[in-house]
């Protein structure tokens, strides 16, 4: 019969059978440089003879570190998790692996409502800093995590309002520049702004910002089809459309603020029997998977995800990490404004 249950090998068994010290072994496999490669080798050999692993949980502990990084998303009161800026998942999937490359956790929450609102993870001993990824118009949102700022937590954002915080944004104005710069090359010749300025929406203002400055540059008055809240922000881009089409000003291109809401211009303009892109050409900023599949597919400009998540955990977790930064953005030209 067997005599128990087997015993869990210890730092002692690996430093028996390397032959080193027991602080040699803690040491070793904590990657202290104080270690010669040789004997660090020596005592992962042994440990993994031995099915030694270390609980890195508690070693952090012991550190001052949890391993965890908090992620909260900011909803829309109301919306369902569908509903949510397909941007926005591919931005959290991009933090996640970025924490995981440092080896960290991460601890995902939604929030939307007045009641749901937690930012403190840091002082319950939960994470070691937090990212909020938010570009909706939550307005009590944004206020509640701006109340959390202070010294001595490790808070980064994306999306938000408020110029003061440590945030991580895309290039806005040069992705303005760049649509102005792309519609024209390509034979437009009044190219229109669609979305909404003076909102929480900060990055919305800075693309038209971007839009209007090269508009100017091009000796070129800048157009504004201006968009108000709808269910959807497909809706917003479709009633916008639908009222710069009713204006008969000539607009020959449309630059919207975001992909969604160019998707729902296309829409309009089919449903007017306009054609894209021989008579409007349309463009948006996301790169959402939505817009490779439109018909015609969208042109858009985007940030890398996966540069923005490095940067929003380099942010919080590196001391002496720029508080403020911008991502590039480049161009993905697509059928929508392929005019030929």
């Amino acid at each position: 019969m067997s005599g128990g249950p087997k015993r869990r090998p210890t730092s002692f068994d690996v430093a028996e059978r390397a032959g080193v010290s027991q602080p040699t072994v803690s040491r070793a496999l904590s990657g202290s440089p104080a270690i010669a490669e040789a004997t660090r080798r020596k005592v992962i050999e042994a440990a993994e003879a031995l099915g030694y692993f270390v609980d890195e949980r508690a070693a952090r502990l012991r550190r001052g570190s949890t391993g965890t990084l908090a992620v909260v998303v900011i909803c829309r009161e109301g919306d369902s998790a569908s509903s949510i800026n397909p941007f926005a998942y591919a931005l959290l999937g991009s933090v996640c692996v970025a924490a995981s490359e440092r080896g960290f956790e991460t601890l995902v929450s939604f929030q939307a409502r007045a009641d749901d609102f937690f930012g403190h993870y840091q002082e319950q001993g939960r994470a070691d800093g937090l990212v909020v990824i938010g570009t909706t118009t939550n307005q009590a949102a944004w206020e509640h995590f701006r109340g959390i700022e202070s010294d001595g937590r490790r808070v980064a954002y994306w999306g938000s309002p408020f110029d003061e915080l440590d945030w991580v944004r895309s290039d806005n104005r040069a992705a303005g520049r760049l649509a102005v710069e792309h519609l024209l090359a390509a034979g437009y010749r009044r190219p229109c702004f669609l979305g909404a300025l003076n909102t929480p929406q900060v990055q919305f203002t800075e693309r038209y910002e971007g839009y209007a400055e090269a508009m100017r540059a091009a000796g070129l008055e800048p157009c504004l089809a201006p968009t108000v809240n709808a269910a959807t922000r497909e809706e917003e881009g479709r009633r916008a459309a639908r009222r710069l089409i009713e204006r008969g000003e000539g607009v020959d291109a449309v630059f919207a603020a975001c992909d969604a809401m160019a998707l729902g211009a296309l829409e309009a303009f089919a449903a007017a029997d306009i054609a894209v892109p021989g008579e409007v050409g349309v463009m948006g900023f996301d790169d959402l998977v939505a817009g490779r599949f439109s018909r015609p597919p969208l042109t858009t400009i985007a940030p890398d995800p996966a540069e923005a998540g490095a940067a929003l955990v380099e942010a919080v977790l590196d001391e002496g990490a720029a508080a403020r930064r911008r991502v590039p953005v480049k161009l993905i030209v697509r059928g929508s404004t392929a005019r030929s």
